[in-house]
């Protein structure tokens, strides 16, 4: 057996579309390109996903799924065993909370959660407080604004 004489499998290769050689081929006159315009051009292939100048789909779909809630509030977190730095009968506020660098900003709402335990009887004034937290806070026998 020699490299010229090796042939594909009858029936594998199909011979090639010869295109512009008159209308008795089939595939005369407009070869396959239509009429007229840019894709009967010799160079005029676009590239994947041009739509004519027309913004693309995927340039009108959002960039990353999900929502932005433009009304979100970041509270900054603080838990109740982070309350033993007090002293007995103390008041929580933020300013006192800024004191202890418990949060690091006076502007955004502060929010008490319930993990931990606390043995002081304080007076807790945040923007808001979990249900675990208000109940660890009055069982020590404290208060909640």
């Amino acid at each position: 057996m020699l490299l010229h004489s090796i042939k594909p499998k009858k029936g594998t290769a199909k011979p090639k579309r010869r295109v512009g050689r008159g209308n008795a081929s089939g595939h005369g006159t407009y070869c396959g390109r239509g009429c007229k315009g840019q894709g009967q051009r010799k160079s005029g292939n676009t590239r994947p996903g041009f739509e004519g100048g027309q913004t693309p789909l995927i340039m009108r779909l959002p960039k990353l799924k999900g929502f932005k809630n433009p009304n979100r509030v970041e509270f900054q977190v603080i838990n109740v065993k982070d309350l033993e730095r007090f002293k007995e009968g103390d008041e929580v506020s933020i300013l006192s909370l800024l004191e202890k660098r418990l949060v690091r900003r006076k502007d955004k709402p502060v929010k008490l959660l319930g993990h931990g335990k606390l043995t002081k009887k304080l007076t807790v004034k945040v923007h808001k407080v979990s249900s675990a937290a208000k109940d660890k806070v009055l069982s020590a026998g404290g208060k909640v604004i």
